[in-house]
């Protein structure tokens, strides 16, 4: 494996809780680069940041979804076919993710199974992300990127 095969950019994919099979959507934009792992995304909990690492030669990954004033989630997966495959952890919960990069044609299977929109209309909505946030939002996120030791980015 190499870089190539983590590439940075628009990511989708999904986390369900458990031994449940509902798949919860989540959009990210990630950035790999140096064996590190940095983003930005939202799922129904809402908006978070990632922090984390990866391994080119063996495709293992691991990071932090810090949600915006609330909590983390440990995150621990491994790079494979056409994603990154893993499990989640809070204290009190855990369950299982798969997320890929957007135009991937697995993400593509994945949309339509998850009956939300496809990847086309995902782009559309994470451009209209970045441009409706609340600025007190987009104040959280570059204060948690600050803390957590990475530049400024966009949402």
């Amino acid at each position: 494996m190499s870089e190539m095969d983590f590439p940075s950019g628009p990511w989708t994919g999904f986390y369900n809780y458990g031994n449940s099979a509902k798949k919860h959507r989540m959009d990210l934009v990630l950035t790999f680069a140096n064996h590190i792992i940095s983003g930005d995304g939202r799922d129904d909990l809402g908006l978070f940041v990632i922090a984390g690492r990866f391994d080119d030669t063996n495709g293992e990954c691991y990071w932090t979804k810090t949600y915006i004033g609330a909590h983390d989630v440990y995150y621990r997966g491994f790079r494979e076919g056409r994603g990154i495959w893993g499990l989640w952890e809070v204290q009190s919960d855990s369950g299982g993710f798969h997320i890929w990069p957007l135009g991937e044609g697995e993400g593509e299977h994945e949309h339509e199974t998850l009956g939300e929109p496809a990847p086309v209309e995902a782009v559309a909505a994470h451009a209209h992300l970045q441009n409706s946030e609340s600025l007190r939002e987009q104040a959280e996120i570059s204060l948690l990127r600050a803390k957590a030791g990475y530049g400024e980015m966009s949402v």
